[in-house]
């Protein structure tokens, strides 16, 4: 385990402040190639990033949201899709479908997604919004827009749409979503 070499370098940061220093957050996908800190130029400390699949205005993604700005202070939301993006990859019908017949791990070839065996599934995914992306720069847009029109967010966020292009690791704004996003006046 690398936490051992992590704990030799940890220096001051136990004396960084609950509250990001910079006051922004980020919402963004899992994906293993995206380093929000690097792209992002940030250091510890410096903003909240809440990820999960597909970077998406989930309902617990707005309850983080929520929680950073009314209790940590965060003043700037930033919503940052990505290209190549494995949402892109299968619909909810598509997930749905092979979780009702198996939970373990599926493939993906030139025929699309299949299970490698099919037992052991729950029809429970009919009940889950697996937020799946069919435009990218849409559902940047639809997000910023979810997450401006929830009654629990302040009305003075500013909220940005992007999407980070994973083969030239350059951000680019999505000016719908950013139109969307600005504070009303």
């Amino acid at each position: 385990m690398q936490n051992a070499e992590y704990v030799k370098h940890f220096g001051n940061k136990a004396e960084l402040a609950l509250p990001p220093a910079r006051q922004f957050a980020i919402l963004t996908c899992m994906d293993a190639r995206l380093d929000p800190a690097k792209y992002a130029g940030l250091a510890v400390g410096d903003a909240h990033v809440i990820r999960n699949a597909g970077g998406r205005a989930s309902d617990d993604a707005i309850r983080s949201l929520i929680i950073s700005h009314k209790l940590l202070g965060t003043k700037e939301w930033f919503v940052i899709h990505h290209t190549d993006c494995g949402m892109e990859l299968f619909t909810n019908e598509t997930i749905q479908d092979l979780l009702a017949k198996s939970l373990t791990t599926a493939i993906v070839n030139e025929n699309g997604w299949r299970n490698v065996k099919e037992e052991g599934g729950s029809g429970e995914a009919r009940f889950i919004n697996f937020l799946t992306i069919k435009n990218l720069e849409a559902s940047v847009a639809e997000d910023v827009e979810r997450i401006r029109k929830h009654p629990l967010v302040a009305p003075t966020i500013p909220i940005y749409g992007y999407i980070y292009d994973v083969k030239s690791g350059k951000l680019i704004e999505v000016p719908a979503a950013t139109e969307v996003g600005k504070v009303p006046n």
